[in-house]
């Protein structure tokens, strides 16, 4: 699905989900973005949905998965500035591997969402 974060020489995974998090993983990109976050936010947030949304699709069209979950999670760099940032993981739901955030409820240090295909489909 997402092809070029593929690692260069396969590694070695603990499970089929440290792998499938570890190929896909990445920071959305906020280049362009005002620092304030007030203003970060709501643009920061619509490029993450609008990415995992089209990831989501992508997967139901060339795979016919419709599983997939994309998790986007909002937090304080921990650098000097502090910037809003986020981070997108798409990954499917296996049944012999733990979710990929055990007790997403209990996230207290980000702020997490966990989103599927059919989310994105009430918001086009």
């Amino acid at each position: 699905m997402l092809t070029d974060l593929c690692p260069k020489a396969p590694g070695t995974y603990g499970d089929r989900l440290a792998e499938e998090t570890t190929v896909n993983g990445r920071g959305m990109t906020d280049y362009g973005l005002p620092a304030a976050p007030d203003g970060r936010a709501p643009l920061l947030v619509r490029r993450c949905l609008a990415y995992v949304c089209a990831c989501l699709r992508k997967a139901q069209e060339e795979f016919g998965d419709t599983q997939v979950k994309a998790y986007v999670s909002l937090s304080f760099a921990a650098t000097e500035e502090a910037l809003l940032t986020s981070n997108v993981i798409c990954c499917t739901p296996l049944p012999d591997v733990r979710p990929y955030i055990p007790g997403l409820d209990a996230v207290t240090d980000a702020a997490v969402a966990e989103i599927s295909l059919e989310d994105c489909s009430t918001w086009s």
